[in-house]
This record gives C-alpha cells, sequence and structure tokens, in this order.
C-alpha cells in the first residue's frame, strides 16, 4: 500500500521526536550519575573533615581520645547520610567504626599503598574497593587528623549501588513521565501541523487534475509567500498561461479553418458552375482568374505557415551576414512604387547614409517588405511614409512610419497576435490573413532584437524594430 505525503511526514516526525527523547534520556541519565556521584563524594568529604575536627578536640594530652561524644556524632552522622565512619592511626590499623559489631576493621589495616597515597595528598578520594578491605565498589573519602601524639585519620565509606541506583530509578520514572507528556503533546501537534502542510499539496494535486482534465479556470489561493506559496502562485500562473495558450489554440484552429473554407468554398463554387453549364462560356475566363487568385492565396497561407511552423520549432536557420539596411528598405520601398504613387504618397528618410547590420538578409527583407506593405496599405491619400535609422552600444533601430487613422489603445496590444485584422483591415485588406506582423515579430524576436508600436489615433503610425549588434542568436519568444 502506498503511503501518503501525511503518513510519511508523520511518521518521520515521530521518530524523530522518540528518537531525540530517547538521546536525550541517555544523556540525562549520564549526567544526573555523575551529579550523584559528585554530590556524594561532596557530603562525604565534608563530614570527614567536620568528623576530624571534632575528634582532634577530643584527642586529650596523653594522647588517648575520648569516644563517647565522637561515637555518638558519628554514629547520628551515619545514620544521616548512609556511611560508614571509621578511625585509624597513621599507620593504618582501625580505632574505632560504626559498622555493626564486631568492627571488621578492628583486625585489619588499611593498606599501606592506600596510606602513602593519603600521606603524601593529604586527602584521599575513590570509588573502589579500598586495596581489598571491600568486597564490592564503595565510595570512599579520607582526611588526617592533627593529632598531638601522631596523625590519625577519618575514613568516610558509602556502598552507594544501591542508593545511586534507587537515585537513577526516580529520575527515569520522572523522565519517562515527562517524555510521555511532551511525546503526546508534540504529536498531537505535528498531526495538526501535518495536516496544514498537506492541505495546500492535496489542493494542488486537485487542480493539476483539473488542469489535465482542461479546467484552466480553478485557481489557489495563496496564504503565504513561502515555498508552499510560491509553488501556489507558479501553478496559478501556470493555469493562466495554459488558458491563454488554450484560447490562442482554438482561436488558431478557427481563423486557419475560416481562411481555408473561404477560398475552398469560392474555388469550389466557381469551378461546379463551369462544370455544370451554370456559369456561362463566355464568363468562364473571368472566374477562372478569380479560382487562380484564391489558388495563390491559400498557396501563400500554407506557405506562411510552413514558415511559422519552422520558426516555432527552431528549426529556421539564419544565415547571417553584413548588409546596408538603408539599401534593403529603398529596394523594398522600389516593389510599391504604383501604389505609392497612385495614393501621392511623399517618401521620407530614405537619404540617411548607409547603416551595416549582421543579420539574415532575406529574413529582414521580409521584415521590412510586411511592415511597409502593412504602411502603404493603411497610409491616407496624400500622406507620407517615414524612415528612421539610429543606433547606439547595443543595437540598431529601424523604424517605419505613415501618416493615417492610427490605432486605438484597445488595438495596439493585439497587433502581432495570428491572424488578428483591425476592423478597417477587413475592409481594406481582401487578400490578406492577419500573419504578416506576427511574421515580422517572430522573425525580429529570432535575430534577439525587439519591435514596438507607437501610434497616435487620427495621426500616425510607427513601428520601430532593432537588430542587436551581436551575433548571438535568441530562442524563439512565442507570445500568445
Amino acid at each position: 500500500m502506498q503511503k501518503s505525503i501525511f503518513s510519511k511526514y508523520f511518521t518521520v516526525c515521530a521518530a524523530l521526536i522518540i528518537v531525540s527523547i530517547t538521546i536525550l534520556g541517555a544523556v540525562f541519565l549520564v549526567f544526573a550519575s555523575q551529579y550523584f556521584k559528585t554530590d556524594k563524594l561532596e557530603l562525604m568529604r565534608r563530614n570527614a573533615e567536620h568528623t576530624a575536627e571534632l575528634a582532634k578536640e577530643q584527642w586529650d594530652e596523653a594522647g588517648a581520645m575520648d569516644t563517647r561524644i565522637l561515637q555518638l556524632y558519628l554514629d547520628t552522622m551515619a545514620d544521616a547520610i548512609e556511611a560508614d565512619f571509621f578511625l585509624t592511626d597513621e599507620n593504618g590499623a582501625t580505632i574505632y567504626c560504626t559498622e555493626l559489631s564486631p568492627c571488621a576493621h578492628t583486625d585489619q589495616n588499611v593498606p599501606q599503598s592506600v596510606m602513602d597515597m593519603l600521606a603524601e595528598n593529604g586527602t584521599y578520594a575513590e570509588m573502589g574497593k579500598l586495596g581489598g578491605l571491600y568486597a564490592e565498589r564503595y565510595y570512599t573519602v579520607a582526611v588526617p587528623i592533627d593529632a598531638q601524639s601522631g596523625t590519625a585519620y577519618v575514613f568516610v565509606s558509602a556502598h552507594t549501588a544501591s542508593q545511586q541506583q534507587s537515585f537513577l530509578n526516580e529520575m527515569v520514572k520522572m523522565f519517562l513521565i515527562s517524555a510521555a507528556a511532551v511525546l503526546i503533546l508534540t504529536s498531537i501537534v505535528v498531526y495538526f501541523v501535518t495536516i496544514q502542510l498537506v492541505k495546500p499539496l492535496r489542493q494542488m494535486a486537485d487542480a493539476a487534475k483539473r488542469f489535465g482534465r482542461g479546467e484552466f479556470d480553478t485557481r489557489l489561493e495563496v496564504t503565504s509567500y513561502d515555498e508552499m506559496g510560491q509553488l501556489a502562485m507558479a501553478l496559478n500562473n501556470m493555469a493562466q498561461s495554459l488558458s491563454t495558450t488554450e484560447s490562442a489554440r482554438r482561436s488558431f484552429t478557427a481563423n486557419i479553418s475560416h481562411e481555408l473554407k473561404t477560398p475552398m468554398t469560392t474555388i469550389s463554387g466557381f469551378v461546379d458552375g463551369i462544370l455544370d453549364g451554370t456559369i456561362p462560356p463566355e464568363q468562364e475566363r473571368h472566374y477562372l482568374q478569380i479560382v487562380s487568385g484564391e489558388t495563390k492565396r491559400l498557396s501563400r497561407l500554407v506557405r506562411t505557415m510552413l514558415n511559422l511552423s519552422r520558426i516555432e520549432a527552431g528549426e529556421m536557420e539564419i544565415n547571417r551576414s553584413k548588409f546596408n539596411i538603408v539599401e534593403t528598405v529603398c529596394q523594398a520601398v522600389f516593389l510599391f512604387e504604383t501604389q505609392i504613387e497612385e495614393k501621392h504618397l511623399d517618401v521620407r528618410g530614405l537619404d540617411h547614409d548607409k547603416m551595416m547590420v549582421e543579420a539574415d538578409p532575406d529574413l529582414i527583407h521580409q521584415v521590412v517588405y510586411n511592415l511597409i506593405e502593412n504602411a502603404v496599405k493603411f497610409v491616407n491619400e496624400g500622406g507620407y511614409l517615414e524612415f528612421g535609422f539610429s543606433s547606439d552600444a547595443k543595437n540598431s533601430y529601424i523604424s517605419v512610419k505613415n501618416s493615417g487613422e492610427g490605432l486605438s489603445k484597445e488595438e495596439i496590444p493585439k497587433i502581432f497576435d495570428r491572424f488578428y485584422k483591425t476592423d478597417r483591415s477587413r475592409g481594406l485588406d481582401k487578400n490578406g490573413v492577419g500573419l504578416g506582423l506576427y511574421i515580422v515579430r517572430s522573425i525580429v524576436s529570432l535575430h534577439g532584437g525587439e519591435i514596438i508600436v507607437r501610434s497616435n489615433e487620427g495621426e500616425f503610425v510607427e513601428f520601430v524594430f532593432s537588430l542587436p549588434h551581436g551575433r548571438a542568436t535568441a530562442k524563439f519568444r512565442k507570445n500568445s
């Protein structure tokens, strides 16, 4: 069974918490054990020093010790701190001990190695068997008594294994209760936090499924600006882009279907009319000329679509070379000499000095041709065509401007879209398919340049495109 993100995340968090608590518990027990040892040895050392002071006071001038008061004190302290007190002379022989009678050390001496270490260091502390006197490990502390007749020593020993175990058991109980409370609390918190983390992911997964079904109107709510919020915004942007692309695809399909259907219907109708005799023989030539024009229109449309497909697929090769862009513009203008004379147009800006650019001459000629064709088509009678050439450190700029009605603010953002025609264009251009400016932008973009349009409604329209000085070729940027 495949685990969900929720179960994986919750399991990982729970495991990390348990491991952390286990490690913390182990460290806690080590420090608690060390604290018990240090505290116990310090307690025994202080009591040994007090006992040494009291024993010194009980030592008489003859070197004898009055053990009655000392015995009462030692018995009381032995019960209080759960330890054994015993006094030895400088040779390690037991003088008095608080152990049950008979005293285990009255017939034994403390090993000489221990006494030598005590004499050398002035104090003694260990956790061991005191040189073999004990069968088990004891905490032992010893301090000297500076007596008149010689030096004696106070030993304090405690069998702390059971005490330490009792102490650690209590610590473990306290820790387990605390750990259980923390584990329950953190598990509840992690559970709800995990739900909150997984909830937007589930929403995104559901939105992605809807996108897959073509429901691009779905939008995710962005409630934060962290990684989740950025992912939600990215999905919303993707949905918007897909929606735009889908709309463009449908529009493209509808437009291309319309552009193909109209001439094909015309061709079919006239050919059928000639074949079935509906069209008189004396008019056949006229209608065959119309059929020929529609056939050429279809050919241009197919050729244009093939070029666009090559550009958008990145298969269009750019054959760069240096050439005079002013001369290219002049050659393109001469192709429209008849239309220019018919409209009595004033042509400006062609007397500019040569300006060399590095680009594909054929493709740039197509750009210039399309822009001039568009300008001549919409320039007003007796108006003007104006060309501009300039450059800066990075780009060369070529502009084509014509007087006339211009474009409205609503039309400018759409002017480079595929198959887009203004209302005026539909009346003036019967043979166009609305791809000229789209091809212009595609070719300029392929060269790494930009194209913009400026217009004052009722005055002029100006197209300005740039060509970078460098040889770098940009990837085709498709803006639908």
